[in-house]
């Protein structure tokens, strides 16, 4: 089985990260994750991040920083995980692809349930903040 390629985005405002509740009936539905998507053929991260965050919230972003790459095998599926700094520059925010959204301090991670994928995303957040 093949690795899927995916992004995730870290959206820092405030000292609050923004986090999205997966829809139900999706998979790892209720999950929450760091928001982002399916890399498509010929498409880079970068340009798949900024993809997905206009169609999943109809928000214009600046794809900056890469943050960490993990790998995870859901059993059903495998994915490889691509994750980036993303700067929010403008629009407002809307439920087009989850059921929540939520900004977040660092010590609010612990109270979500996240997907496993995203994990040790947090984790390194945690070990480089403090």
């Amino acid at each position: 089985m093949d690795y899927i390629e995916v992004t995730a985005a870290i959206i820092k405002k405030d000292d609050k990260f923004l986090i999205a509740k997966r829809k139900k009936g999706s998979h790892l539905e209720n999950k929450w994750e760091f928001p982002g998507g399916k890399i498509e053929l010929n498409e880079t991260a970068e340009d798949c991040l900024k993809r997905e965050l206009t169609e999943e919230f109809g928000v214009e972003t600046e794809i900056e920083d890469f943050f960490e790459m993990n790998e995870f095998n859901y059993g059903d599926k495998k994915i490889r995980l691509l994750c980036y700094k993303v700067k929010y520059i403008s629009g407002q925010f809307q439920l087009n692809a989850h059921d929540e959204i939520k900004w977040v301090s660092i010590d609010e991670f612990n109270k979500y349930d996240f997907a496993e994928a995203d994990i040790p995303i947090i984790k390194k957040l945690i070990r480089e903040i403090y």
